[in-house]
């Protein structure tokens, strides 16, 4: 080829195309190589944000929920729904990754011209090693040591994109939500069937003691039953009025021998704090002036549909062990503890100061007279029938009274009998307000199936 001769007007002008090429390429090179810096210190600050987010301990959040700063008020807010939380920073971080990967493949080409498949695996290789390194690993490691920190630096950022993927993020979510309505609850269904049935011959099996089948059912329906099937309702509940003066406080925890006792000012229908005798213990030689009051420890509230595997949950974080039910009118429905809890699996925990209640008497193998106040929760216990055998026509009731109130559609006088599916009950006391006693037959046992729900 012959050279390019500048005087040439032609030559002078493939010279400047050729030059301006060449620094235009080389300004693709610096501006694909920025993009990726940038792209990867994007990668690793998402990367770093879901770490911190999802490692903020209990006590970091106590921190931010009694911090006045409004970056502390939206990292709460956002962890309101962590769900919704980890599919934005998924959906940020994913398009990163793939903007990413794009500009390297797009350097690849621009250095070789045409990529076959090994080039672009190579290439593909060498961004996944970047990606993963320098946006994953480093950033998570750095954030698990400081995730308070990280998270308050992120939370701008994030409620500024957050918007753009808010569209996409709603669209996945509603898929998400559609596959586990529609294939998880049958999966969890499936499995707890499976427990079913293996508890079924564990309870036809004559070598299973007793004990052994109550604490099997026990674990296998602990998911299931709600604060409102196992609590102390309110009639019962042992609560001091705080006008009360220590001298007449005092008789009162001596008789009733409870070492945590509700406080209430007008009712128990508003209970006002839990008072903790231990707390008391060092002030019990002081006079009427002592004002007790002020050892008295805000109340653990819950509402009475809670399950108690989550209260369970909340009872070890919350480092309480007593919480009072409230229905869904915000009043007082009753109280639980978590030895209530820990009972419904290994049975009643009875110390050296506790009085056996006795609530029921067995008269033959088949027939059971109860007081009528038990729960229908521990009636079922006690008889080894299903739980949910009265789910159809309790209603809202959870006692055996209760349960006669909704079969009879009055008060029942005694000596009344009625029969539902195969369970005879008779009314062996009441009088005009409530019944008292009521006498059950269950059926043969033979022909009842040791079913759990």
């Amino acid at each position: 080829m012959g050279s390019i001769d500048p005087g040439d007007p032609l030559s002078y002008s493939l010279l400047q195309f050729l030059q301006n090429t060449s620094a235009l390429l080389r300004f693709e090179y610096i501006a694909t190589i920025l993009g990726c810096i940038i792209l990867l210190l994007l990668s690793a600050l998402a990367s770093g944000a879901e770490a911190a987010f999802f490692s903020l301990q209990e006590r970091d959040l106590e921190k931010l929920k009694t911090s006045t700063y409004p970056t502390d008020k939206r990292i709460v807010k956002l962890l309101e729904d962590p769900r919704q939380l980890l599919t934005h920073i998924l959906i940020i971080n994913n398009g990163i990754n793939v903007s990413i990967i794009i500009l390297f493949a797009y350097i690849a080409w621009l250095l070789f011209g045409s990529l076959s498949v090994l080039e672009l695996a190579g290439c593909m290789l060498f961004a996944t090693f970047f990606i993963v390194f320098f946006g994953e690993v480093l950033p998570k490691v750095y954030a698990n040591k400081k995730p308070l920190s990280i998270a308050r630096r992120a939370v701008p950022g994030l409620l500024v994109v957050k918007q753009l993927v808010q569209p996409l993020a709603t669209l996945l979510m509603a898929i998400s939500n559609w596959i586990d309505t529609r294939y998880g609850a049958q999966s969890y269904n499936h499995t707890m069937q499976e427990l079913k049935h293996s508890l079924d011959v564990a309870l036809t099996n004559e070598d299973t003691s007793p004990e052994e089948r109550r604490i099997l059912r026990g674990v296998v329906n602990f998911g299931s039953i709600t604060v409102k099937q196992i609590m102390r309702p309110r009639i019962d509940v042992i609560a001091f009025k705080s006008s009360l003066t220590l001298p007449e406080l005092l008789p009162e925890i001596t008789k009733w021998g409870y070492s945590r006792v509700p406080v209430y000012t007008e009712s128990t229908d508003k209970i006002t704090g839990i008072l903790y005798v231990k707390d008391l213990l060092p002030h019990i030689d002081k006079g009427p002036e002592f004002t007790w009051q002020q050892l008295v420890r805000a109340p653990f509230f819950v509402p009475d549909n809670r399950r108690i595997a989550d209260l369970f949950q909340d009872f070890k974080d919350k480092h309480v062990h007593m919480a009072i039910v409230l229905n869904e009118h915000g009043a007082t429905a009753g109280l639980l503890t978590l030895e209530d809890i820990v009972e419904e699996i290994v049975g009643e925990i009875n110390d050296e100061f506790d009085e056996e209640e006795i609530i029921y008497s067995q008269l033959d193998k088949n027939t059971f007279i109860f007081d009528a106040k038990t729960s229908l929760h521990d009636f079922c216990k006690i008889t080894e029938v299903p739980f949910d055998a009265f789910d159809k026509v309790k209603g809202e009731n959870e006692s055996v009274a209760g349960l006669m109130l909704s079969l009879f559609s009055r008060i029942p006088r005694a000596g009344e009998t009625i029969t539902f599916g195969h369970f005879h009950f008779t009314i062996e006391s009441a009088d005009s307000k409530r019944v008292k006693r009521v006498k059950i037959n269950v059926g043969s046992k033979k022909k009842r199936h040791h079913k759990v729900s």
